[in-house]
């Protein structure tokens, strides 16, 4: 195995929160697939130079094997746009698949099905060729630090109306739980209200504290609260302007109703796009925890997955107060990737359709206002250091798109990969970046 950064400092690195060189990945070692069904590269790291011969095995664990074998469907090519499907027989020993070398830096995936047993497995595998050399698609308008700085001045214009009720039932000896809701800016010159759940230790203070955001869809909260029991202020936001305690069916009947497709509404307005309201909110948000008075004027952390990666990146890139975020597999990243014959991020606009056209269309008023939300353009501009993790294999945000976000920060940043890992984080990471989230708030033990 020859991972960026080798195994053997890993733990150093969760010992001291140390790094190893600027940015370079910490390859967590591969998990034993314990399937039926395998794909296995032929580098522990699943990652390679551009050139480099790469293939995958495959094998069918039975006992016993049958004799004539098992048909394997595949697919190969460039991550989410993997082309025809071929078939093959799978001998006894396993098959082994080359995978082209593509030209450019770029993941490909290889997509393996086959019937087994009475059953219809699925399995991938997805290889890493030069990602650090992924550059983005997306544009960089030349007035983007000029349209946000509009925004937070139209946000300003609100008093925020901050208003708190007490969550008992989500409290104990250690916090204190509150529901909050505050002011923010709606569409069409029209204002809203966001909700969140704070959680404060109890005692005098101060305490560090953590903007916790949330992945992509519709749902109740219950607040940050483990992260408050060891000793940080956190506050949990919600995107829709829906409080976080109100029956399931709500959120069910809105995920399916009025905000479906919520990250499509208005795509081709950038004054109106639903992502400008959230991420007023979400400043906004922010903004009360550093003005709260029982923070401790030092540590304020922004952290979230996926949507609430892009959301993490997003404050910490505009709110000048943070000084440290934790992002996995964020979304809204170099969106654009589709239009330019690869991977885009989610929410996989522009992808092609079936015949080929790009979807969303009429595309140029959307891809211009997309250039304004997109990760890779807040991710520019961060100045604070980040642990940032994924998998290659995730299908929702592909790695592809991360890269090019990953790539251009020129902030202290420290990334960890776990290979095989889609959009679910391995408990490895999840550890990880708790670690070095208590290291940024002053509350390892």
């Amino acid at each position: 195995m020859k991972p960026t950064c080798a195994l053997t400092l890993l733990a150093l690195t969760l010992a001291s929160g140390s790094s190893c060189a600027q940015g370079a990945p910490v390859y967590l070692p591969p998990a034993s697939a314990g399937t039926t069904l395998t794909l296995t590269p032929d580098r522990d790291d699943w990652t390679y130079s551009l050139g480099a011969p790469a293939s995958v095995r495959v094998k069918v664990a039975l006992d016993p094997y049958p004799a004539a074998g098992v048909t394997l469907r595949y697919r190969i090519g460039p991550e989410m746009l993997e082309g025809a499907e071929r078939t093959a027989v799978v001998p006894a020993e396993g098959l082994v698949l080359p995978v082209p070398a593509p030209s450019t830096p770029v993941f490909m995936r290889v997509i393996a099905s086959a019937d087994v047993a009475g059953q219809s497995l699925t399995t991938l595998a997805t290889l890493g060729f030069a990602p650090d050399k992924i550059v983005p698609t997306q544009a960089n308008p030349a007035d983007f630090d000029a349209f946000w700085g509009r925004q937070k001045a139209a946000l300003a214009q609100l008093p925020p109306d901050y208003r708190l009720t007490p969550a008992p039932e989500l409290s104990n000896d250690k916090i204190e739980v509150s529901y909050l809701s505050f002011r923010n800016v709606g569409g069409n010159g029209v204002t809203s209200r966001m909700y969140g759940l704070l959680a404060v230790p109890r005692g005098p203070g101060p305490f560090p504290a953590v903007l916790d955001l949330p992945g992509a869809g519709v749902e109740a909260q219950t607040g940050a609260r483990a992260l408050a029991e060891k000793g940080a202020m956190t506050l949990q936001v919600g995107i829709h302007g829906i409080p976080p305690n109100l029956a399931p069916e709500v959120y069910e009947s809105l995920a399916g109703g009025a905000l479906f497709g919520y990250s499509r509404i208005k795509l081709d307005d950038r004054e109106n796009y639903y992502f400008r309201r959230v991420n007023l909110g979400v400043l906004r948000a922010a903004d009360f925890l550093a003005t709260h008075p029982k923070w401790n004027k030092q540590q304020l952390l922004a952290m979230g997955g996926s949507q609430g990666g892009m959301l993490s990146i997003m404050t910490a890139a505009l709110e000048p107060r943070v000084t440290a975020l934790v992002a996995n597999n964020p979304g809204l990243s170099d969106v654009t990737g589709y239009l330019n014959g690869r991977a885009g991020g989610w929410p996989a606009l522009f992808k092609p359709g079936p015949d080929g056209a790009p979807t969303d269309a009429p595309v140029a008023p959307k891809a211009v206002t997309t250039s304004y939300y997109d990760t890779v353009n807040f991710a520019r501009r961060l100045r604070v250091p980040g642990f940032y993790f994924w998998g290659y294999n995730d299908v929702l945000t592909p790695p592809t798109s991360t890269f090019a976000a990953y790539n251009v920060i020129t902030a202290p940043k420290q990334l960890t990969i776990a290979p095989a890992q889609g959009h679910a984080m391995s408990a490895g990471q999840l550890d990880m970046a708790q670690q070095w989230a208590l290291r940024q708030l002053g509350l390892a033990k």
